[in-house]
């Protein structure tokens, strides 16, 4: 156990958003294996289902299908949460698309997309849970955004400026939340075997290209020799995310093998 605090003998409440993709269905396992009831969102309800399925221990999970970039659902869904599982002490923005284009040629319109996803979105869900967790003077936020957010990638230029954002705004709202007992942390992956990894790929290659580099890309390879997992992920947001990280807030944790040396 990662040690969460629990009110009146009650499991604590996680919602986690982009549940039923890769990293975030596997964070809802682990919050699941740590004895945490999890409030699962995301716009995908077929892929909610199957992930309710999927999950041991799925009576601790509970579907909310929602839309990131609708604020009104999004109000809506925070508020069912407090009322239909109980008070959030726990937050994982997971949900996120990417798309590639070159910048020049790139359409505004997958530009303003990955904004409202993986930067309007968080905002928005972390205002919500934020707003209920002030009164209560305690509460955990994890962000899920990318290396790509610190680093040129070739093609990649709109989906890097969300994370950016996503990342800028994570540490900007744990400054202002930290002297009420809220901590708020990012952790930044890098390339991860999910299918919206595997979906960006063009070419039997480049599962190869990927751990090896790519020149003609500027991209540094994975200096640990393999694509991260969404366990990898998982384990790390669980350690933010539990009192052994208590004296943590503001910090960016990649999880990239190496990929970007440390930058």
């Amino acid at each position: 156990m990662t040690g969460h605090h629990s009110r009146d003998g009650q499991r604590p409440v996680a919602l986690v958003t982009g549940a039923a993709g890769g990293v975030g269905s596997a964070v809802v396992q682990a919050l699941v294996d740590d004895g945490v009831t999890v409030a699962a969102v995301d716009r995908d309800s077929d892929a909610l289902a199957r992930l309710l399925g999927h999950v041991a221990g799925g009576s601790q999970v509970v579907d909310f299908a929602t839309d990131v970039t609708d604020i009104e659902s999004v109000r809506i869904t925070v508020g069912r949460v407090e009322r239909e599982v109980g008070p959030i002490g726990l937050l994982v923005n997971a949900a996120g698309v990417l798309t590639t284009a070159d910048p020049v040629e790139l359409d505004l319109a997958d530009w303003d997309y990955c904004m409202a996803v993986n930067a309007r979105g968080v905002v928005a869900v972390s205002q919500e849970v934020v707003r209920r967790m002030l009164p209560r003077r305690t509460g955990c936020i994890v962000t899920i955004s990318s290396n790509a957010a610190r680093v040129p990638r070739a093609g990649m230029a709109a989906y890097s400026a969300s994370k950016a954002a996503a990342t800028s705004y994570a540490k900007s709202l744990g400054l202002a939340v930290a002297p009420l007992g809220i901590r708020c942390n990012v952790v930044s992956p890098g390339s991860t075997l999910t299918p919206m990894l595997s979906r960006s790929w063009d070419g039997a290659d480049k599962l190869h290209t990927t751990i090896a580099g790519d020149p003609e890309a500027f991209r540094l390879g994975i200096p640990i020799g393999r694509l991260a997992s969404p366990q990898d992920i998982a384990a790390v947001v669980l350690f933010l995310l539990g009192d052994k990280s208590r004296h943590m807030t503001l910090q960016d944790v990649t999880v990239d093998g190496g990929a970007t040396l440390g930058v």
